[in-house]
């Protein structure tokens, strides 16, 4: 056990200190716990997600296609014109670019968003970093709304074999879903504190024009799909994933037979960012790895024994302990890590683990916005920024990111808590 656990830290420092090449420093140490003997060689293929890694590959090839037909822009720009002034439409930028992200990548919508946010600003004359930075964070919280949010939304789904409805309502009480709405119009109040002086008209401008509303039925009807199969009893465990494989193809054939040309269905897997594939591929057989060797007990009982049976002391130090860590850590290998250990904790006490789960999520999810570096849509963000000429300091991001995270976490906090303990 103290070996697996002592390569388990290896790799998790590697990752920390190199993160261009972290895919490949996971898939090496995933290669030696097979290779030394720490997870056998035949749980392999069953350790891997292959539900939450087909998923998000199909949803990167269908939000690509989204994009390029351009009905993020046009919808900015009709919630543009319902704006009284420039306070407002900043806000409603961000919140909007929140509600994208609950059914999109959160780095895609920022990719989505940012253009619109820099054509405003400039035609404002206002400076685009706190708007872009607004759109970051907005976009991070509403990614732990629905199962298709975000990367740790699909890791916590597959792991607690929840639905996509399981947002919504699990076991008659409200989800993740309700819970975030609530944080984004907490935090949204912060946002229009932030941006209070800014009180001149906005000026109607030449609406985007769409050139293909197939992608936007096929993200429609994929969410659709996703409800329906939640319905469905006993069905295979690759369900969500062949869903949403099979309607992203569609859209690059679809693409390709238009264009008369092979290399747009090629593009469909050039969409795909293989790099967080073989991550997740590789997470997935180390945590299996660490789970043979006792390691996820350990920890576990190590929890337990720090709180006593004190259930609101453990979601405390879960929710408060993933908000810290996600400031400076990615968060998807910390959720990963983290979700076994919750589900150990939870039988050990034998308590409701949704409780725990949803605050892990809520805790690793928002604690990103702390910091430039705690999520990819801040380090999006602030690169878009950098090619535009302008510089983001630490206290330009935490001016907003602080105050925004702070209130979202305590009112999901609280508001988890009152529901589900």
């Amino acid at each position: 056990m103290y070996f697996a656990l002592g390569m388990f830290a290896v790799t998790y420092v590697l990752l920390l200190g190199f993160g261009k090449y972290r895919a490949y420093i996971a898939a090496c140490s995933a290669v030696l716990f097979v290779l030394l003997g720490i997870l056998p060689v035949g749980k392999v293929w069953g350790a891997i997600d292959w539900n939450v890694l087909l998923m998000i590959a199909g949803t990167m090839g269908t939000v690509a296609l989204f994009i390029e037909s351009k009905m993020p822009a046009l919808m900015a720009d009709i919630i543009m014109e319902k704006v009284p002034n420039v306070q407002w439409a900043v806000v409603a930028l961000a919140l909007f670019a929140g509600i994208i992200s609950a059914f999109v990548d959160n780095v895609a919508t920022v990719l989505m968003i940012a253009p619109v946010a820099l054509a405003l600003s400039k035609k404002l004359k206002i400076s685009p970093v706190p708007v872009i930075i607004s759109i970051a964070v907005s976009s991070n919280l509403q990614g732990a709304a629905t199962l298709v949010g975000d990367t740790t939304a699909i890791l916590l789904g597959g792991y607690a074999k929840l639905s996509f409805l399981d947002f919504f309502i699990l076991n008659g009480k409200p989800g993740m879903f309700w819970v975030v709405q609530v944080g984004a119009v907490v935090s949204g109040a912060v946002l229009l504190l932030y941006f209070r002086k800014l009180k001149e008209p906005v000026a109607s401008a030449v609406r985007t024009e769409v050139t293909d509303y197939v992608p936007s039925v096929l993200l429609g009807g994929t969410v659709l799909l996703l409800i329906l199969a939640s319905f469905i009893a006993h069905k295979p465990a690759v369900t969500n994933g062949i869903v949403c494989v099979v309607l992203a193809l569609i859209g690059f054939i679809r693409k390709a037979v238009v264009g008369k040309s092979s290399s747009h269905l090629l593009q469909f897997f050039r969409e795909m960012d293989g790099q967080t594939l073989l991550l997740l591929a590789s997470l997935f057989v180390i945590i299996a790895g660490i789970t043979e060797a006792g390691v996820i007990d350990a920890i576990s009982q190590l929890f337990v024994r720090i709180a006593g049976d004190n259930l609101f002391l453990i979601y405390s130090l879960i929710v408060w302990a993933s908000v810290l860590f996600s400031a400076f850590i990615d968060n998807i290998p910390y959720v990963a890590t983290m979700l076994p250990v919750v589900s150990s904790i939870a039988a050990l006490m034998g308590v409701d683990p949704y409780l725990l789960y949803f605050g892990l999520l809520t805790g690793a999810t928002l604690g990103g916005n702390l910091t430039p570096i705690g999520a990819s849509a801040n380090i999006t963000g602030i690169g878009i920024l950098r090619k535009e000429g302008y510089t983001v300091t630490n206290m330009d991001f935490m001016k907003i990111g602080v105050p925004f995270s702070i209130i979202a976490v305590v009112s999901g906090y609280i508001l988890l808590w009152i529901i589900w303990s």
